[in-house]
């Protein structure tokens, strides 16, 4: 991760307000839609993330204890698929050999699961809402001269951002910055 610096906030008359282009996406031509949406995420990603973590700070607040037992229980799930994924043998040998037991262990969990669902529900609701703006805002707003040379530094190598890491992992870094 060295090197990897984050980029500034755009100014809000860039983001969202008077200097902002937005269009409807042309749904014909996905490689042009993809393309806008991977060089908006690029040039606007701390406007992105402050966002999303504002709205995530906003929900809870007013649902604290749901936020975080939501929290918990999406990364006890996650964690436990994690080790779950690391160590299957263990795991098929105590269904085996107690199968009693890991049938109580499963109902347990379900049951604490559906419990608390309500927090889960209230915690992922304060993940995919910001999540889904970030898509709308990539997908409708145009690029502007500014935006295409700093992915153009961002594709060629000079700069690494947090949101470039991201998008090489998913395997859409050859798209950015064209």
């Amino acid at each position: 991760m060295a090197g990897v610096q984050p980029p500034p906030l755009r100014s809000l008359d860039d983001f969202l307000l008077s200097s902002a282009r937005f269009a409807v996406p042309d749904v014909r031509d996905l490689d042009r839609w993809n393309n806008r949406m991977i060089n908006n995420l690029l040039y606007y990603q701390s406007n992105y993330f402050l966002s999303a973590l504002s709205f995530l700070l906003l929900v809870g607040y007013f649902q604290p204890i749901q936020m975080f037992v939501g929290m918990m229980v999406v990364t006890a799930l996650f964690l436990g698929f994690v080790w779950a994924a690391e160590n299957k043998a263990p795991i098929r040998r105590f269904r085996r050999n107690h199968p009693l037991l890991a049938v109580l262990a499963i109902l347990l969990a379900s049951y604490l699961f559906i419990l608390v669902l309500g927090g889960v529900v209230v915690f992922l609701f304060g993940i995919a809402s910001p999540v889904l703006m970030v898509l709308v805002h990539s997908s409708m707003r145009l690029r502007n001269l500014k935006n295409k040379l700093e992915n153009k530094l961002e594709s060629i190598g000079l700069k690494r951002t947090p949101m470039g890491l991201l998008l090489e992992a998913l395997g859409q870094e050859q798209e950015a910055g064209s």
